[in-house]
């Protein structure tokens, strides 16, 4: 089978407010097991390889089969912590072993009257038979600040 090399760049923002105060949201990042308390843990998928280093440099991988599909695979690196502030990361994503895409993600906690705006801002380019998938990116990453808010309730 030949793959058709190409490839497209996708960016977004999505901006929360958290009715909780920047720590609390800011722990449910840095702090592992209120990570996995929100991050992916879903009944249609089935968990797999799962690492957690937060610090500058540090590398996570999430790595989840969907019940019936594929295998879906994220590494990403820290470039910038500042606490309570912002969290700034690459990552690569797979789908069953084939790479997908790279991504520049910068996540903001500012303090409000109503708790914490967080916002998510990405820039990704997506490979190949994945080039079309950055509106999917978005929406998924909607899921993720949903599953977010539900924990932080």
């Amino acid at each position: 089978m030949t793959i058709e090399r190409r490839f497209a760049r996708a960016e977004f923002s999505l901006t929360r407010s958290y009715p909780v105060a920047v720590e609390r949201v800011w722990g449910a990042f840095a702090e592992e097991q209120q990570k996995l308390a929100w991050w992916g843990g879903e009944d249609s998928i089935e968990p797999g390889e799962w690492t957690f280093d937060f610090r500058i440099g540090g590398r996570d991988i999430a790595e989840h089969k969907f019940h019936n599909g594929p295998v879906s695979r994220y590494e990403a690196t820290y470039t910038d912590i500042v606490e309570h502030n912002r969290i700034v990361t690459t990552y690569d994503m797979w789908i069953d072993g084939a790479h997908m895409s790279t991504s520049v993600a910068s996540l903001e906690f500012e303090p409000s009257p109503e708790g914490t705006q967080f916002t998510h801002t990405e820039h990704g380019v997506f490979f190949d038979q994945f080039w079309a998938d950055g509106h999917n990116r978005e929406q998924g990453t909607r899921g993720l600040l949903d599953a977010l808010a539900s924990y932080l309730q």
